[in-house]
């Protein structure tokens, strides 16, 4: 029987020992939308399905193919996972969330240079005399 790419999805899922929760975050989705996609019912991009093979840690290409998906999956249940693939995954989602935190605080920089020159153009238009801070020479 051909599984579907949802539910290969799924069972690397189960496979790592990932929840949803945990794929939903690593996706920057809510819990929701990525239980549809598991249930087949959302219509994936390439780029999402990049997405997720990036975060199941496999080449996009395997979502594709009809090699049989060697997760050994019991009741739901994932088999064991090392602590060194824990240690692993956790690392990852460190460097992630630095990465986006980074991110973060460039966006905010670059908004608040982008208001400030807002707010000169417009104090500029209605003819608002404006100081200049001495720099020290």
């Amino acid at each position: 029987m051909k599984a579907s790419i949802a539910e290969k999805i799924r069972l690397l899922r189960l496979q790592r020992g990932l929840s949803q929760e945990n794929m939903a975050d690593l996706l920057s989705l809510s819990t929701t939308a990525y239980g549809d996609i598991e249930r087949g019912k959302t219509d994936l991009t390439l780029s999402r399905l990049a997405q997720i093979a990036n975060a199941l840690n496999i080449p996009p290409v395997t979502l594709f193919t009809d090699d049989a998906i060697t997760a050994q999956v019991v009741d739901d249940k994932p088999v064991e996972v090392t602590n060194h693939e824990l240690e692993t995954l956790r690392l990852t989602l460190e460097k992630q969330q630095v990465e986006l935190d980074k991110l973060r605080l460039e966006a905010d920089y670059w908004k608040r240079k982008y208001d400030d020159r807002i707010a000169m153009e417009i104090a500029r238009a209605m003819g608002v005399e404006q100081k200049r801070e001495r720099i020290g020479f």
